[in-house]
Order: structure tokens, then sequence, then C-alpha cells
């Protein structure tokens, strides 16, 4: 008798789950915009500062935005950076003269895809795809030490499909080095043009 009752049980319990709408088992939106990411054409690489608050693991396939940018992260994490750049180090000092300079570098180099604030905002950007690196954020995460920046802006995007130009042939190493110093001063606004 026990046996019948567990038995009825286990199958009312199984039906009881069944009837349960599918999408109470995601966070509020989260299917909603997961079932949305297969759905947006690859010229719509709308890269949203606010990534890490969404649903990042549900259904469908990465844009080929982020694939293109996780790319180069990918190979920073398993092989570091190339031979020519390991060991790389900023020896400038950050004092307001390389700032200002690195500014007026940033600005006439980096500003029309990136934006003046590094928010990929730039006017060149519109037509990119994938979207520039949104710099503000990127200088601040951990895998941005000095070799990882020189390496990127040196030899820029083509290896990882990306429109990012090479500068190592049209900025000199300390240029590339007061870029990287004014990023990570914040894009202070005092030290523009």
């Amino acid at each position: 008798m026990k046996r019948r009752y567990r038995a009825v049980f286990v199958v009312l319990g199984f039906m009881a789950l069944a009837t349960i709408p599918f999408f109470t088992f995601y966070p509020t939106g989260a299917l909603a915009q997961s079932s949305n990411q297969g759905a947006q054409p690859d010229h719509q690489d709308m890269w949203n500062p606010n990534w890490t608050q969404r649903h990042m693991w549900g259904p469908g396939p990465m844009g080929s935005g982020m694939r293109h940018r996780m790319m180069r992260h990918r190979t920073f994490m398993q092989q570091g950076v190339p031979e020519t750049y390991r060991g790389a180090r900023n020896p400038l000092n950050p004092d307001s003269n390389v700032i200002a300079e690195g500014g007026v570098l940033y600005q006439e180099n980096c500003a029309s895809c990136h934006g003046m604030t590094g928010m990929a905002d730039g006017e060149a950007a519109r037509a990119l795809n994938p979207s520039p690196a949104l710099l503000a954020y990127m200088i601040q995460m951990p895998m941005s030490v000095d070799e990882y920046m020189y390496w990127v802006i040196s030899d820029g995007g083509a290896a990882f499909g990306t429109a990012m130009p090479a500068f190592k042939d049209i900025l000199s190493e300390d240029e590339i080095w007061e870029i990287v110093t004014y990023m990570r001063a914040g894009f202070p606004a005092g030290s523009r043009k």
C-alpha cells in the first residue's frame, strides 16, 4: 500500500513539474535576451557596456563580435603575448606631461573609433563589425597588463579579424606607452587638445 502511494506521489510530482512554464527556470528576462542573441544579424554588433549584467550562458550562439573579442583574450590566456612583446613594461612615469602627450596621441589615432572616453562611440565605430573595444572597461581588466596593451596597439587586430590597425610602424614605442599611460589615467579631459 505504501509503495502505491509513493508511486502516485512521484507521478503527480513529475506531472506538476511538467505544467510549470519553462521560463520560470530562467532569471527575469534572461530567456528573452538569450533567445534574441541568435536572432540578431552579425551586422548589428551593439557592444553593451552592461554585458556583465545580462544572462551570458543561455541558448544560442555567441555573436560574431564577442567571438572576435574573445579570440585575442583566449590567445593571451593560453599562450601569452608573442615573443616580441614578452616582458614589455611601460618605462614612462605617469606624470601630467606624459598623460597630456598621451591624450593628444589618443585623440589623433584612437578616438575616431574608440571614442574620447574609451566607450567605442567614435564616428568611425558605427561602420565597424565587430565594434571597437570598450577601452574604458578593458584597461581596468586584470589581463590588461603592459605587455598585453603594447601588443594590442602595436600589432592591431588583423590576426583576429578586427579592423584595429597596427601602430608599430606609425607610432614610436614611447608614443604607444604614452597612450597606454593616458588610458590608465582614466582618459582625463584636461589632457585633450
